[in-house]
């Protein structure tokens, strides 16, 4: 009875063992398909998207469709890049030495990922966020058909898109295939009510407000559409004068602060008078302001994280393959969390990595980009990307390889002293190269020059005296910061 009760255990045992290896087998086998079928997917979609761009859509059921398009999109690249990430974390964590190795350097960040899931966007469950994608792009798509055949029938722009995309987005406006579309057709549109359309685009502060405008106004059709375009800010809007302003002219004011409701009514009237066809555009951060609006305003905030994070990653590798640097891929994801969605931020980084895909310098250009957002946060109480929207000085002293003396940016100067008092001018990445390039004295450093109109140069001044000045509000106001590193 014994003999047969083992012999009846061990094959239990036998077949349960088989049982795993085969549930293992098939896990294996069906993420391998999950990742194939996702790329297959989001190759689909990123289709659809780009024909999309080059198009005049004018159904709003169309733009409501690609938008969802493009957020299941910009989540499937991030699912993706999740996943190859996570395989080389589990790569790292096996060859992990005594040695202060890259491998576990790499593996140090994500254990505290782990610890602390929710500072992070670094997800370890590659197979449920696979499914989620796969889901979520499998939806959308599935519901194109018609989308597809009624943009078959859109007419098309004159603008070529570029083949590259890192070309695309660092030479074009990203994102804001909705928003671009929607303005495109405001301002084509006959005027419904007789009296001239104001169309509101509220967004906070560096989020590409004028960027879209003027991206918008760049397209062919738009400008012979119309004859002249005229910019004015709350300081000057009231004096519009009738003899400048032909049949067919855009009005873009932009606002920093509330507007009296005479003051409106005065410039509204004044403006109808000249003629029914003009069109304005009212540009601010003041979601009061939508009320002047004779259309729904357009609100533009930053970019999802998913959207970011495919920004970012394309600007730093140019037109390298981000595949064939996946222990730089995975450095990108700790440069992007200490962004936290900076949009200039972004690209005047990803311009430093650029200069060299090589493993040494983005571990090097990592640490002092990680001690200079200690740094800010311990003295400031705040990130230097909070700091910088609202143009308070930043210390980035320890960004440099080798600072000779303290590097702190003061708030923006202003038109009328620039005018006044020229100063010699240097780009951030230059001095990072370089750091014997610094001018003596006083400087204005060059964050980023966008290469789109309206061309903004986003400019810090230095002084040349070595004092920190400090904000008073945000050093009284004096908060615990959590800073894990």
């Amino acid at each position: 009875m014994e003999v047969v009760l083992s012999a009846a255990a061990g094959d239990l045992v036998s077949r349960f063992f088989s049982f795993l290896m085969s549930k293992y087998s098939d896990f294996a086998c069906s993420e391998e398909k999950r990742v194939e079928r996702l790329q297959q997917l989001l190759l689909r979609a990123h289709m659809v998207a780009e024909e999309a761009d080059r198009r005049y859509i004018t159904n709003s059921g169309m733009l409501l469709q690609l938008k969802m398009l493009s957020s299941a999109m910009y989540h499937g690249y991030d699912a993706l890049d999740t996943f190859k990430r996570n395989q080389l974390i589990k790569e790292c964590s096996k060859e992990v030495t005594v040695n202060d190795s890259f491998e576990s350097y790499l593996c140090t960040p994500v254990k505290r990922f782990r610890v602390n899931g929710g500072t992070s966007s670094h997800k370890v469950d590659n197979n449920c966020d696979l499914q989620d994608a796969l889901l979520k792009l499998e939806t959308v798509l599935s519901n194109m058909t018609e989308f597809v055949i009624l943009l078959s029938g859109c007419e098309t722009m004159m603008f070529r898109r570029p083949y590259d995309t890192y070309v695309y987005a660092d030479n074009f406006m990203f994102g804001r295939q909705t928003e671009k579309q929607q303005v495109i057709n405001f301002l084509l549109q006959h005027n419904p009510l007789g009296s001239p359309s104001v169309l509101p685009i509220i967004g906070g502060s560096l989020v590409g407000k004028k960027t879209l405008v003027k991206h918008v106004w760049n397209d062919e059709k738009v400008r012979n559409y119309f004859s002249s375009v005229l910019h004015f800010n709350g300081d000057n809007f009231c004096r519009i004068d009738s003899e400048s302003i032909s049949r067919r002219t855009l009005v873009i004011v932009t606002f920093v602060s509330d507007v009296d409701e005479e003051e409106w009514k005065s410039f509204y009237q004044a403006v109808t008078c000249i003629s029914t066809e003009i069109k304005v555009i009212i540009i601010s951060r003041m979601e009061s302001l939508a009320r002047y609006g004779t259309v729904e305003p357009i609100h533009l905030s930053r970019f999802q994280d998913e959207e970011y994070n495919y920004l970012f990653k394309t600007l730093a590798f140019g037109s390298a393959q981000a595949e064939d640097h996946p222990k730089l891929t995975l450095l990108a994801g700790e440069f992007i969390k200490l962004l936290r969605g900076s949009f200039v931020g972004a690209y005047s980084i990803a311009y430093i990595l650029r200069m060299d895909l090589n493993l040494q310098f983005w571990l090097s250009t990592l640490k002092r980009f990680k001690h200079v957002t200690k740094n800010n946060l311990t003295v400031f109480g705040e990130h230097q990307s909070h700091n910088y929207r609202a143009s308070y000085p930043i210390d980035v002293t320890d960004f440099l390889p080798s600072p000779a003396a303290p590097l702190h940016l003061m708030h923006p100067r202003t038109e009328a002293e620039i005018s006044q008092r020229k100063l010699p001018k240097i780009r951030i990445q230059d001095i990072v190269a370089n750091p014997s390039l610094r001018p003596k004295g006083d400087f204005d450093l060059v964050a980023w020059e966008s290469r789109i109109p309206p061309y903004t140069e986003f400019c810090w001044y230095v002084s040349s005296s070595a004092q920190q000045q400090q904000p008073e509000t945000t050093l009284r106001r004096k908060r615990a910061v959590t800073i894990s590193l």
